[in-house]
């Protein structure tokens, strides 16, 4: 009966720190709002993020200038707002590119 129920714990532990750390609310991470002018790095960044073709936490839209709404991101080499690194396991949330509707799920 223990060992069922530390294995219980355990799935339960992974299911819940796999879940987004996105605010719905306010479409924040880590207290940052996910919209603005965003620089890509190899390393060090502020966000870790997956691209997905479905089921994606955040749904992204690249704009030229004036990111103003959730999921609005214009693509800089200075001047962010905040990092992303690009990665295929463990990132902060997932992310899929979008021409229309950017914003949370």
């Amino acid at each position: 009966m223990k060992p069922l129920f530390c294995i219980f714990l355990i799935m339960l532990n992974v299911l819940l720190q796999s879940q987004t750390a996105i605010q719905q609310s306010d479409c924040k991470c880590k207290n940052v709002e996910l919209k603005g002018r965003v620089k890509t790095v190899t390393s060090g960044a502020y966000f870790r993020i997956k691209v997905v073709e479905s089921l994606p936490d955040l749904r992204v839209k690249k704009v030229a200038r004036s990111p103003f709404e959730c999921g609005e991101w214009q693509f800089v080499d200075a001047g962010e707002d905040f990092t992303v690194q690009f990665v295929e396991t463990f990132p902060d949330f997932t992310i899929k590119y979008v021409e229309v509707l950017p914003g949370m799920n």
